[in-house]
């Protein structure tokens, strides 16, 4: 049940950041309304093509997702997986681990901006609380979704020629 691929110690080596998956989604088109973006994103592979949408609660129709579900789904995902990874190497099972993950959209009182707010729930039947916090504590330092939130990302923003 330990499968030496499941280990992030396989992925690395050296002292750069090293990708190890890189992809590119477009939003273009739609309106913008408090600061967001609807219209069409697509993936640089055309695994993901769809509209985006306006929450009601901000004007919208609610016909489709909206960037805050898109963040909460793959924050979810990503950490879902990291600790299905951890419980795997331990010898749990991670079949019945559930994360919701909640995405509050709202104004920041420092600049008048807008901010998010994440918050994750962890559901692991079978499992007690003490056997699981070190496991959700890895999880969080493995997940590069909770080290986002926790650090920020290196980011670039340039305008095309």
């Amino acid at each position: 049940m330990n499968d030496p691929r499941l280990s992030t110690e396989h992925d690395y080596s050296g002292s750069a950041f090293k990708p190890l998956y890189v992809t590119s989604v477009e939003v273009s088109g739609g309106s913008s309304a408090h600061g967001r973006a609807t219209g069409r994103a697509r993936s640089a592979d055309g695994s993901l093509d769809l509209e985006l949408r306006m929450p009601e609660e901000l004007g919208g129709d609610t016909t489709g997702p909206n960037p805050e579900q898109l963040f909460a789904a793959g924050y979810a995902a990503c950490f879902h997986g990291a600790l299905s990874l951890l419980a795997r190497q331990h010898r749990l099972d991670p079949e019945p681990i559930t994360v919701k993950a909640t995405v509050a959209f709202g104004r920041d009182p420092a600049d008048g901006g807008y901010q998010l707010h994440a918050d994750l729930v962890i559901t692991w039947p079978e499992v007690d609380h003490a056997q699981a916090a070190p496991l959700l504590s890895q999880a969080t330092a493995l997940c590069p979704y909770a080290k986002m939130t926790r650090q920020g990302i290196p980011t670039t923003i340039t305008l095309a020629p």
